[in-house]
């Protein structure tokens, strides 16, 4: 009657310790709080003197003590087991109990806490459960209990084997709700930084800096395009970062987890570029020992940035349109078509609608790469991003080289000003140079090299005076349907009027009031045959070749039209000219 009576209690104190138990875990999701308050319900209730969680690190392939009751942190930051190592490491790669009667006499136990340990007069017993789910194990739940009051080791394993049921499913909820939060928040990043939108209402990328409009429009087409399968071909300038707005393309599209591989087809002969892009059979040519994927193959499944599309020869441009067209191709010296899904971005600063109509182009190839087509606007074109480009370049040099560089507005007007040939690149290359060679921690507007005649940009762009011999427009590249630049006005005619530059303002009106940019004095008149290296007849061509000739210095130019520097600014604002600084 005494046996039963102590049966039933014992069984009343494990229903009331696994209800607290089970209260507890479902309180929150903090693992750790939750883990070491119930060690405590379950050693004062069940007089367990020391009780640990084990858990695993499969990272590192270890054992490591989570929680514990009745030892010092120095033993429980000792405890570290590997798996299959003394019992803990047992129990955790079999996933089965393991009670030991006595750990004195135990050789498989290690001890590596240095808390469980058996003592002298005194027979310690060892019980260790494992924490595990339906798919893996977690950890090891064990515990310590003095066999001198005549305890049943039977009622502690299953009293423990009951709470690390409790304790796994804990673990495994906690670790799904982390797994998820994390992903919530990586995609949450994601998204704002590939479609982040400011109060204006503008898009954003997160590798290139613009908040002009012409670059807004640029982001809204690569938002608009990104999604999609279709060709897509970069237009632009050399400098203008048509490889960084392929790569934003590519990261905003379906295949972003898919490769990104880039090739330059200017840099390659035609040769090389055929190996290079469809790969090459073993024995195809000398020095072929194997077989070697091309760029395609690589880029199954994701994107292939084409850069220079517009220099490739004739007769590649030949099997490219094959390419695009069955989206197959023989490796070299093979005769097996392999099929491959990429999508193809197409970079050029060439006027391809001019190569086609001198016969230097495919025009069916052109129609397959122009499916989609983004201009890139010149830095010229959007000198509202010039200071935020010069602050990112300059903090970037800082972080490089460790320096605290800083720039004063008069030279961030002088950089707003420039007329940048080599738009984003050679801005980048301005600061970088000037930066190290800067003498001091504040770039000034007297630092550029253009304030001390040593711009080499200067020298590279303008035309000398007695070198020039005909006119040119400043970037001859076509532009886009309905962005294509106003076609100069029709000519005035010209009445030479004799007058010098301090002479009547109105001398070279017309009777509509409209500046009249006659000849020079050693010049025919506009209408007569023109000798070489004269300057042509439309008016807006005329002041581009005055002004080009006068290396952009206005009032030189104004001079050689007979004009005063005033009719000379007139006529420039109305005929919409930009006039180059250096």
């Amino acid at each position: 009657m005494l046996t039963r009576t102590r049966a039933d209690q014992r069984s009343h104190v494990e229903l009331i310790t696994v209800y607290e138990i089970s209260r507890i875990l479902s309180a929150s999701l903090d693992i750790d709080r939750n883990f070491r308050v119930a060690l405590n319900v379950l050693s004062a209730h069940i007089d367990l003197p020391r009780v640990m969680i084990v858990l695993a690190d499969r990272e590192a392939g270890t054992l490591g003590v989570h929680s514990w009751v009745g030892l010092s942190p120095e033993q429980a930051g000792r405890g570290q087991w590997k798996a299959g190592e003394g019992v803990i490491g047992h129990v955790y790669t079999t996933a089965m109990p393991v009670v030991l009667t006595n750990v004195a006499e135990a050789p498989e136990f290690i001890d590596r806490t240095g808390g469980f340990s058996g003592e002298e007069g005194r027979r310690l017993a060892f019980v260790a459960v494992p924490l595990k789910t339906e798919r893996r194990v977690l950890g090891v739940l064990a515990a310590q209990r003095d066999l001198r009051d005549g305890a049943r080791l039977s009622d502690d394993q299953r009293i423990l084997t009951m709470v690390a049921s409790l304790l796994a499913q804990a673990a495994q909820l906690q670790a799904a709700v982390r797994d998820e939060h994390q992903r919530l928040q990586q995609e949450t990043t994601r998204l704002q930084k590939a479609l982040q939108r400011t109060p204006r209402g503008r898009y954003a990328l997160d590798n290139v800096i613009g908040d002009s409009k012409p670059m807004q429009q640029v982001f809204t087409e690569v938002h608009q395009a990104a999604p999609s399968r279709a060709t897509v071909l970069l237009r632009g300038e050399s400098g203008t970062g048509k490889e960084a707005i392929a790569r934003a393309i590519h990261y905003l599209s379906p295949r972003k987890d898919a490769p990104f591989v880039k090739v330059n087809c200017a840099a390659l002969t035609e040769s090389l570029l055929e190996s290079e892009l469809f790969g090459h059979e073993k024995g195809a040519f000398t020095g072929a020992v194997g077989d070697r994927k091309g760029r395609f193959e690589l880029a199954h499944g994701g994107s292939l940035f084409l850069d220079e599309i517009g220099d490739i020869s004739p007769a590649f441009q030949a099997k490219m349109l094959r390419v695009l067209q069955e989206r197959e191709f023989e490796r070299v010296g093979g005769t097996k078509a392999v099929k491959v899904d990429v999508r193809l971005i197409c970079a050029t600063n060439r006027d391809l609608e001019k190569m086609v109509q001198r016969g230097e182009y495919r025009a069916d190839l052109y129609y397959r790469i122009n499916v989609v087509s983004i201009f890139l606007p010149p830095l010229r074109e959007r000198r509202a991003d010039i200071p935020p480009l010069v602050a990112h370049f300059v903090d970037r040099f800082n972080k490089d080289n460790g320096r605290q560089i800083k720039v004063t507005p008069e030279a961030m007007k002088v950089m707003s000003s420039c007329y940048w040939p080599g738009n984003v690149r050679e801005l980048e290359n301005c600061i970088e140079r000037t930066a190290t060679l800067l003498q001091g921690d504040t770039i000034q507007d007297v630092t550029f090299g253009c304030k001390q005649d040593r711009c080499l940009t200067q020298t590279l762009h303008s035309l000398d005076k007695e070198d020039a011999v005909a006119p040119a427009r400043s970037f001859p590249m076509s532009m886009p349907a309905g962005r294509a630049r106003t076609p100069a006005p029709a000519p005035a005619p010209a009445a030479p009027a004799a007058h010098d530059d301090e002479g009547d303002e109105g001398d070279d009106l017309d009777d509509s009031g409209v500046t009249v940019i006659g000849p020079t004095h050693h010049l025919p008149p506009l209408g007569q045959a023109q000798p070489a290296g004269a300057p042509p007849e439309s008016e807006r061509e005329r002041l581009i070749w005055a002004m080009e000739r006068c290396g952009w210095v206005q009032a030189k130019a104004a001079r050689l039209l007979r004009l005063t520097p005033r009719q000379m600014g007139y006529a420039l604002q109305k005929n919409r000219i930009e006039v180059r600084k250096f």
